[in-house]
């Protein structure tokens, strides 16, 4: 018996999952440009829910986020992913795996979407193929989603995808606009829902 411990660093997958209409893959140097204009061109709709949407990033700044992305993909501390139409190669949002417990092979997945693609069913089906990429690849025995109780949209996003509301944290934490908010936690568990 091994007394090594487990080193995600060292897991071989591929950067990259396809679904019917997505190339979803992670972030690469250069993808600044392109996540600055989703992200300013959909800043209205993402302000309330993302800390991070408060005021327009410069492109300096969306690479940079990119380039780190990119970093944490490679030590495997968190995988984002970005969106992209296979049929025109537009960027339409992002997914990924976040707060990852590799021991328990536990993961969050989120996202958001570029305004212009909202309502198209784009993120439910991203948010299936990164369960499955999840599960496949890494063995996957929790996934969660988590979103403000307020932001029914992503609350309907993961009742599409399949997902089990298992409660509403109250007041557990502070949404953007500076009040207490509540969040809802939706998962699937291995042996019942995948």
């Amino acid at each position: 018996m091994s007394n090594t411990k487990f080193n995600p660093i060292l897991l071989n997958f591929p950067d990259s999952v396809d679904s019917e209409r997505l190339i979803i893959r992670a972030p690469r140097p250069g993808d600044g440009t392109l996540t600055n204009q989703a992200v300013k061109e959909s800043l209205a709709e993402l302000a309330p829910w993302m800390p991070w949407a408060q005021t327009a990033p410069t492109i300096e700044e969306s690479e940079t986020q990119i380039r780190q992305s990119a970093i944490r993909f490679a030590e495997r501390t968190d995988l984002q992913l970005l969106l992209f139409k296979r049929d025109t190669g537009s960027l339409i949002g992002s997914s990924g795996l976040h707060r990852i417990n590799w021991e328990t092979r536990k993961f969050e997945i989120g996202y958001w979407v570029h305004s212009a693609y909202a309502g198209q069913g784009y993120i439910t089906e991203a948010v299936h193929a990164v369960t499955q990429f999840a599960v496949k690849e890494f063995g996957a025995n929790r996934i969660e989603i988590r979103c403000d109780a307020r932001n029914t949209n992503s609350a309907n996003v993961a009742k599409r995808a399949g997902f089990v509301l298992e409660g509403t944290l109250r007041g557990d934490s502070i949404g953007v606009d500076g009040t207490i908010r509540d969040t809802c936690v939706f998962s699937k568990v291995r042996g019942q829902e995948f």
